[in-house]
């Protein structure tokens, strides 16, 4: 079962947020790092639960993108009864949880 991916609207401003920190507008390289992990957050569509559950809540998980230092977690929830992944919270993995 496909489940459409929703960012919302926490998530979006946190996208919007990342490119610009950056600068992915005026380097190529920050486009494509910027490009793949969009692309990774919509391969959630096929297969939600291969990610693992957050330490701060058994109802959400998250997807690892990135290299060290610059890794980013992307918080989400697969809501069963809409039958969609929902996109909760996109945050660099250093910082301290929720």
């Amino acid at each position: 079962m496909a489940y459409p991916v929703r960012v919302m609207p926490r998530a979006e401003r946190d996208l919007i947020a990342l490119y610009d920190a950056i600068d992915a507008e005026h380097s190529g390289a920050a486009l494509r790092w910027f490009n793949g992990l969009e692309r990774a957050v919509f391969t959630l569509e096929t297969n939600p639960r291969r990610c693992p559950i957050t330490p701060e809540s058994k109802n959400l998980r998250q997807l690892l993108y990135g290299r060290k230092p610059h890794v980013y977690r992307v918080i989400y929830g697969i809501a069963e009864r809409r039958g969609e992944v929902q996109i909760l919270h996109i945050r660099h993995g250093a910082r301290n949880r929720i």
